[in-house]
C-alpha cells in the first residue's frame, strides 16, 4: 500500500492559503501543482475539479476537504496539500468552513490508486487531534514530517 508521502512532497504543500472562495481555494492549490509538475493547461484541471464539485462538494466536514479529478496530463497520482488559516466557504458537507485541502489528481484511465490514496487520507484525517497538528505546523518541512511519523506508527 503506498503511503502519502509517496506521492506527496513537501514543496507540493501550501500552508497559509489566501483563497476565501472555492473557486479560489481550487486555483490556488492547482498553481501549486503547477509548480511541482508539468500539469499543460491549468483550467483543465480547474474545469475537471469544477466539474467534480458540481456533483457533490468533496468538502467532507470537520474543516477538510478531499478535491479530486482526473486529467491525462499527469502519469501518476500527484497530491498537494493546503492549509488555510482562516478557513474557506467550500459548500462542506456539515456546512463549517475548511482549513485542510488535500487536492489529488490522477491519470485519467486509472481508479485503484486514486481510490486508495482516497482511503488512507480520509482515514488520516479522520483523527480530530492529527488535523489540530497539521493546522499548527509552520512549515511544509514539519508537515510532510508529521504525516510521515504519522504513517510509520501504523506500520
Amino acid at each position: 500500500m503506498t503511503k502519502i508521502t509517496e506521492f506527496l512532497s513537501p514543496e507540493a504543500i501550501k500552508i497559509g492559503l489566501k483563497a476565501t472562495t472555492k473557486p479560489e481555494a481550487l486555483q490556488e492549490l492547482v498553481d501549486v501543482l503547477a509548480s511541482v509538475k508539468d500539469i499543460g493547461d491549468r483550467k483543465e484541471i480547474l474545469k475537471a475539479l469544477m466539474e467534480r464539485e458540481s456533483l457533490g462538494s468533496t468538502g467532507i466536514g470537520q474543516g477538510i476537504a478531499i478535491p479530486h479529478g482526473k486529467t491525462d496530463r499527469v502519469k501518476e497520482l500527484v497530491a498537494v496539500l493546503g492549509v488555510s488559516r482562516k478557513g474557506v466557504n467550500f459548500d462542506a458537507l456539515d456546512g463549517e468552513a475548511v482549513y485542510i485541502f488535500f487536492l489529488l489528481v490522477a491519470p485519467k484511465d486509472t481508479a485503484g490508486p486514486h481510490l486508495k490514496a482516497l482511503a488512507r487520507i480520509s482515514r488520516l484525517l479522520r483523527d480530530s487531534y492529527f488535523c489540530e497538528l497539521i493546522k499548527r505546523c509552520q512549515s511544509a518541512d514539519e508537515l510532510h514530517q508529521l504525516i510521515k511519523n504519522e504513517e510509520e506508527k501504523k506500520h
